[in-house]
């Protein structure tokens, strides 16, 4: 039977991810380590009454699994926001957000190598139309001025983004049911925090420590904390047990369309017509792409009840 629970989640996903964005830019007066590390350090603090029992008692699973644990904590958790607040300093959000709509393909490729995945033709379509439908939205219709857009360092760093979050998904759909949820976010950000706090303390050696101002930056840190870090990691991992690695990554694609609507009420930015059409594509794509997988998963079960 077709469930609409797994879509919803990813939609919130969404959401959230859109709002790491604005908040980002709204904050972006600190340095980037800054605010990944911060951003850790309030998700571990809010998890830690939540997860450490499941943690502590869990240890040996932990400790078993501590390779594809690692990789999951280092891509999806320390390293993936923290690329793109890096390459932020360098080039545009537009880049970023053009950049960042290559993950659903990066993953579908990956995914086909790693987990055998496999993708039918009306999938395929879905997931190409997704991509171009986000591209539409980002350059507001002028699609083939990607040629001669200004590609800089920070483009390049968002290549580390692109890498990491794909491992990232692939990973959770192989190890991630193994852990209890809250417990093993509580040692990923805790993880996080050890692995950042190094990298943090060269950056305020090097730039100054930073003044955190309650009425400027605290609001914002406490959001990344607790919603992009906390609450959509859990939503994302139950996504990706139910739909796959690739499928539900395709959802990212709605990324720069809610980021758009979300400058539009925010920040008093306007909307084109150019993204509207872009938005229908990439909501278009993404149908396209979940559709073909939610008669896959019906067919599936009809199979195992007979």
């Amino acid at each position: 039977m077709f469930s609409i629970y797994p879509y919803i989640l990813m939609i919130l996903v969404v959401i959230f991810y859109s709002g790491n964005i604005l908040i980002g830019k709204a904050i972006n007066d600190l340095p980037p380590y800054t605010i990944a590390f911060f951003r850790v350090a309030i998700a571990f603090i809010v998890l830690l009454p939540i997860g450490l029992r499941s943690a502590m008692e869990n240890r040996s699973l932990f400790w078993k699994y501590k390779k594809p644990l690692l990789i999951m904590t280092l891509s999806g958790v320390t390293f993936f926001n923290t690329f793109i607040y890096a390459s932020l300093q360098f080039t545009t959000a537009s880049n970023v957000a053009v950049l960042e709509t290559i993950i659903p393909v990066v993953t579908v490729i990956l995914s086909a190598y790693i987990l055998k995945e496999k993708l039918r033709n009306i999938q395929t379509t879905g997931v190409i139309l997704s991509v171009l439908g986000a591209i539409w939205v980002v350059l507001d219709g002028r699609i083939f001025q990607m040629t001669t857009m200004d590609w800089n360092i920070g483009d390049a760093i968002m290549i580390g983004a692109i890498l990491t979050w794909s491992i990232y998904s692939i990973y959770v759909k192989q190890y991630m049911h193994l852990f209890p949820t809250y417990g093993v976010l509580c040692v990923m950000t805790g993880i996080s925090v050890i692995v950042l706090l190094p990298v943090v303390l060269i950056e305020w050696s090097i730039l100054g420590v930073p003044t955190i101002h309650v009425s400027n930056h605290m609001a914002g840190l406490l959001y990344l904390g607790i919603f992009p870090s906390f609450v959509a990691l859990v939503f994302y991992n139950r996504a990706v047990a139910m739909l796959g690695a690739s499928q539900a990554s395709v959802f990212l694609n709605f990324l720069p369309v809610f980021t758009i609507i979300g400058a539009y009420f925010w920040l008093g930015e306007t909307i084109t017509w150019m993204q509207v059409v872009g938005a229908c594509i990439v909501i278009l794509g993404v149908l396209l792409t979940t559709q073909n997988t939610s008669k896959q998963q019906a067919i599936a079960k009809k199979s195992k009840a007979v």
